[in-house]
């Protein structure tokens, strides 16, 4: 039952960091896109109507997704916690923690807040560049 249960874990671990990488992804793909068509839509000296609607529409989707994407990874990062601790639990029960680094617990914490870094700066450039453009 133990060996099961051990399993388990591992597979939702394994799940957890699938999520991961797909919010990460999503979000990293969709800043480079909406950077490069806002921009697209704000350098332009004779703006329509219907293209600053187009750039609001963006800015909006653009706070959105990384909004979205960052609640996402602290989802996650609370859900690897939660299951490391279980493991960690798990292997001190059985007298087998000396083999499993505990440090581990705390480099996955700021593998989340790397990520989230990442996610930050580039949503941050998304809406800064093309709002620029416009201005200046």
């Amino acid at each position: 039952m133990l060996e099961r249960l051990h399993e388990h874990v591992i597979s939702e671990l394994n799940q957890s960091s699938r999520t991961d990488t797909i919010f990460v992804v999503v979000a990293v793909i969709f800043n480079l896109i909406a950077l490069a068509i806002n921009s697209s839509i704000a350098a332009n000296d004779y703006p329509s109507t219907s293209e600053d609607i187009v750039l609001a529409a963006f800015i909006v989707m653009t706070v959105l997704v990384n909004t979205i994407a960052i609640m996402g990874l602290f989802v996650g990062r609370m859900t690897r916690t939660k299951l490391l601790a279980g493991l960690v639990a798990m292997y001190q029960d059985n007298q087998i923690d000396k083999y499993y680094d505990q440090s581990l617990v705390l480099n996955y914490g700021k593998r989340y807040v790397l990520f989230g870094a990442i996610i930050l700066v580039l949503a941050v450039t998304a809406l800064v560049v093309p709002l620029v453009l416009r201005i200046f």
